[in-house]
């Protein structure tokens, strides 16, 4: 069973502000994310998103995961499940993304 569940971009940010102690994860560059981020996301860049263990403990702590189209959000929610995060969810692309962006 896939531990990693699928949301549009938009629904999906909607719903991780209802969640207690979801974290928005921003896997893109860091050059990326500077140029633009969703408001409250935190950076942890695609090559570095085992480094999230460090900072995130709790393996049930609800993971909102998102890049630029869609590819880097999925490879990290697979990553994080196969090391053990329970309540994750791979939000896709930025582009698809119609709210505010923050700098």
């Amino acid at each position: 069973m896939d531990s990693v569940q699928k949301a549009e971009i938009n629904a999906g940010v909607a719903a991780a502000g209802t969640v207690e102690g979801s974290v928005l994860v921003d896997v893109r560059t860091e050059e990326e994310y500077a140029a633009g981020h969703i408001p409250g996301s935190r950076n942890v860049p695609s090559p570095y998103i085992q480094r999230l263990g460090d900072e995130i403990t709790d393996l049930n702590t609800p993971l909102y995961i998102y890049c630029q189209s869609g590819g880097r959000s999925k490879r990290a929610a697979r990553l994080l499940a196969s090391v053990g995060y329970t309540n994750l969810t791979d939000l896709g692309g930025l582009c698809g993304w119609t709210g505010p962006l923050e700098k």
